[in-house]
């Protein structure tokens, strides 16, 4: 998802260090990356250095496949950001590859009145500098 810059909204982007860059970089692979446990396949968001499962210190990043399901959202009216008029959408999104895996984002490209608790989506993603900010809309 690439916008003009004069189209996108306003948002604090994150310091991009070790611990958070493969997530807010993958997307300009057209990644969404979390950490993951190589010894017990659990993911983890956001990042720890051990896994909470297994206690294992040996943690890299993969890539997910992207799609998961409205777990819960908002609808916001009021017009905190100039850059952002409402409505808009803010969804914790259950992704595919485990449950509880949560992401808390935006919805895009859909009403507010089409989103739905169970709807399945898909990242896309909204370029920002050297940010990538995952973002989600209907999956087709």
């Amino acid at each position: 998802m690439s916008e003009p810059a004069g189209d996108k909204p306003f948002r604090m982007l994150p310091r991009l260090d070790d611990d958070v860059a493969p997530f807010w970089t993958g997307g300009e692979r057209g990644e969404l990356v979390m950490w993951r446990c190589q010894d017990c396949r659990y993911w983890i968001h956001p990042p720890s250095p051990i896994c909470p499962t297994c206690l294992s210190r040996d943690i890299a990043t993969e890539a997910l496949s992207g799609r998961g399901v409205v777990h819960s959202f908002t609808v916001n009216e009021q017009n905190w950001n100039p850059t952002m008029p409402p409505p808009y959408v803010i969804a914790l999104i259950e992704l595919d590859e485990q449950p509880a895996l949560r992401l808390m984002t935006n919805i895009v490209n859909c009403s507010s009145d089409d989103v739905a608790i169970g709807m399945p989506v898909r990242v896309v993603f909204e370029n920002h500098d050297d940010v990538w900010i995952p973002l989600f809309e209907v999956a087709s």
